[in-house]
């Protein structure tokens, strides 16, 4: 992707930086930086012209002003698991890595608070409250590998986000830095604002894996359990693809001949959860569930997990490439959506296993494809296009909590109006005047969107006629 930038551009960048940073922190040849030319959306790759690794937030700080003085663009990146190229790199501009930010600064167990560097990786923010009997909410797949700043980059959930809530709803408040390199602070209202929400661990906690012979009935189940008044620590549903190919990888002991599987937990004290699974298991098996087990013990409650969290390098066990997308649809559309897919999968002769953050209706199809053979990448890319305006067409959104970055940026077309693409472009200038933070992504330009024929169209007319169709 991107034409070659000038070798004088380059050398005049990497000497700018290195001005102030050691020779280490600034990367520019092209076996320093062929790690950096993606996220997790593999399908999209491009060399940065340089590479920044800074260790101090005053280092930040300058590489941001030094950048906006010569025009270069920036992209930051936390740990790289993305999934819809946000931290794609610009190929004529820096790669502001936010690796060597690793400290937890400071736990309060009193106030419920941890403030933390960004490159804290999700899962030991959890490991460092522990000690006090408290956790961080959000549990994304990657939880291991990826950072908080990350997360909040993209406003991660996890399997448990259904009861707690998504990234943004554990963040107190947040410092950073504006492209000129302007410190800014957003959120707080505390004399120790800036951190993250702690919860007191549950007491105790156990998961329902429910077994449905047909998909439909599953999709039904997740919304019967809520409309019944029961909100689910998590809510996930996995068909019977995803189901196989995780067994294979982790041996969580599912059911392998249900067409799918809901995973239900229950948190609380002991009384709590037992008179709650009492209650989802009878609704359960009113919506049709043919089998039901219940987890014995934390280690069974966390086995059955494994499995949904390990749902991603499984199917990449059995597939040489994925493609993870992320819509969000009412939770009463659950079944309509998946027998879409499976017409789109007979369309595109493409595989397609599904796990979703079935209780608030966030799916992750996962297309299998293999990009060496010449068209399987296109036939994917309009596979997931079509998902995606499947979940705008019954009253979704086209992202849930993987960030629109470069993947979902037509889709954002037919998503909004042009005035509110509009309005998102007037409220990024002004921070961002110039485009320099992370161009080319998230909100598309109206012209992109005449020329991908991805006009939002209300009423049967066409939106600025004026500008050119191609």
């Amino acid at each position: 992707m991107g034409a070659a930038v000038p070798l004088a551009r380059q050398r005049d960048v990497a000497r700018a930086l290195r001005a102030f940073l050691p020779e280490r922190a600034v990367l520019f040849e092209e076996e320093d930086t062929r790690p950096y030319e993606c996220d997790g959306l593999t399908a999209y790759r491009q060399l940065p012209m340089v590479v920044a690794l800074p260790e101090t937030e005053e280092q930040v700080r300058r590489i941001l002003q030094t950048c906006s003085s010569m025009q270069a663009p920036v992209v930051p990146r936390g740990a790289g698991t993305g999934l819809s190229g946000g931290a794609l790199p610009p190929g004529d501009g820096v790669l502001l890595s936010m690796a060597k930010f690793m400290r937890v600064l400071r736990v309060d167990p009193l106030a419920r608070l941890a403030v933390v560097q960004p490159g804290v990786r999700n899962a030991v923010i959890s490991e460092a409250a522990a000690p006090h009997g408290l956790y961080y909410a959000p549990d994304p797949s990657s939880q291991i590998a990826c950072t908080i700043g990350g997360n909040v980059a993209e406003n991660s959930g996890g399997v448990h986000c259904l009861k707690y809530g998504l990234t943004v709803h554990n963040v107190v408040a947040l410092r950073g830095f504006t492209v000129d390199g302007e410190p800014v602070s957003i959120g707080g209202g505390a004399p120790d604002a800036p951190g993250l929400d702690l919860l007191p661990k549950p007491k105790c906690a156990r998961v329902i894996m429910a077994s449905f012979d047909d998909v439909q009935k599953a999709g039904d189940a997740v919304a019967a359990v809520i409309a019944a008044g029961i909100i689910p620590a998590g809510l996930e549903m996995m068909d019977r693809p995803a189901t196989r190919a995780v067994e294979q990888f982790v041996g969580a002991g599912y059911d392998l001949e249900a067409a799918a599987i809901l995973l239900c937990e229950s948190d609380g004290t002991a009384e709590e959860v037992e008179d709650e699974i009492a209650r989802t298991q009878a609704v359960l098996r009113a919506a049709g569930a043919v089998r039901m087990a219940v987890s014995r013990d934390e280690a069974e409650r966390l086995r059955f997990w494994s499995g949904r969290k390990a749902a991603f390098p499984a199917v990449g066990r059995i597939s040489p490439d994925y493609y993870c997308m992320d819509g969000t649809i009412p939770r009463k559309r659950l079944g309509e959506v998946l027998t879409f897919i499976a017409e789109m999968e007979a369309k595109y002769g493409l595989r397609c296993p599904n796990v979703f953050h079935a209780g608030d209706g966030n799916l992750h199809p996962l297309i299998l494809f293999d990009a060496s053979r010449a068209d399987e990448l296109e036939r994917t890319e309009h596979f997931a296009a079509e998902v995606l305006e499947k979940c705008v067409a019954v009253g979704g959104t086209i992202t849930g909590e993987h960030g629109v970055g470069v993947e979902k940026i037509n889709q954002m077309c037919v998503q909004f109006r042009p005035d509110e693409l509009e309005l998102f472009h007037a409220v990024k200038a002004a921070f961002d005047a110039r485009g320099l933070l992370n161009p080319g992504k998230a909100v598309p330009t109206l012209a992109r969107c005449a020329e991908h024929g991805r006009m939002h169209v209300r009423g049967g007319r066409l939106p600025h006629p004026e500008l050119p169709r191609f």
